[in-house]
């Protein structure tokens, strides 16, 4: 038998589990009026793994559209050699706070400092907290928007972009663009400006991003808005490439 406490445990559980799973509150409130103490334990412990088992199946779909290079995690990245802006820090980014309110981060420094890996790490702990995320590197996006543009389908792919909580935007800079292509590439980072967040990789500084859209005066109305509401992280230190390289190396000697 269960006790009054157990009782209203469970049907407060139930009742919670049916309101995730959208059912309707006279149907709840029918089985809770008729369900034995062996009923409710079942159908809690039911309603609970269909939680778990959509759950899961989200984050799986979740993964497959962030289209991720790689699995990275935030726990294997040394952040010493990061330098935030003042009155924000590591623990900042990594409570992901800044995606409800659609703040974008600027990974700024040379090549090899782990802009990428850490770039991918904060967005599988977006997934993973139940967030859409699409990664996509500068020239392979801009590749797309041409695509759509020569089939008649710009504005579906600006649409598609634009359902996302995070765009993960690798290697801004890293391959010079023609004008069209800025200006196309122009067209989906302002288009995030306050509706969704953007984590960009660059080693550009701000006052050359003209040269990547191939326009300065939208550069300077790209870097405006990002500079209003956005954050800037600094990586320094050596690079985890070559460091890699001679562990590696170390490793193959002994």
């Amino acid at each position: 038998m269960l006790s009054r406490e157990d009782r209203v445990r469970l049907c407060d559980s139930v009742a919670s589990s049916a309101r995730t799973l959208r059912l309707s509150n006279s149907t709840t409130a029918w089985f809770l009026e008729r369900a034995t103490p062996g009923q409710l334990q079942a159908v809690d412990e039911l309603f609970a793994h269909e939680i778990e088992t959509r759950e899961a199946n989200k984050r799986a779909r979740l993964m497959r559209q962030a289209r991720f290079p790689a699995v990275k995690s935030v726990d294997s990245f040394d952040h010493s050699d990061l330098t935030f802006q003042e009155g924000y820090g590591w623990d900042d980014l990594l409570s992901l706070a800044w995606l409800d309110r659609c703040q974008d981060f600027v990974f700024h420094g040379p090549t090899g400092r782990g802009k990428t890996h850490l770039m991918v790490a904060i967005g599988m702990l977006a997934v993973n907290a139940g967030r859409s995320v699409r990664f996509v590197s500068a020239a392979q996006l801009v590749l797309e928007l041409k695509r759509a543009q020569e089939l008649g389908r710009l504005g579906d792919r600006c649409a598609e972009y634009a359902r996302f909580d995070m765009i993960a935007l690798d290697e801004f800079g890293y391959i010079p663009l023609d004008a069209e292509g800025g200006r196309l590439l122009f067209q989906v980072m302002s288009a995030c400006y306050e509706r969704q967040s953007m984590v960009i990789t660059t080693n550009i500084e701000f006052a050359k991003w003209g040269t990547v859209l191939a326009d300065e005066k939208l550069a300077s109305a790209l870097v405006d808005r990002v500079a209003h509401h956005g954050r800037l992280v600094e990586f320094g230190g050596e690079s985890r490439r070559v460091s890699d390289s001679l562990m590696l190396g170390n490793s193959k000697e002994r």
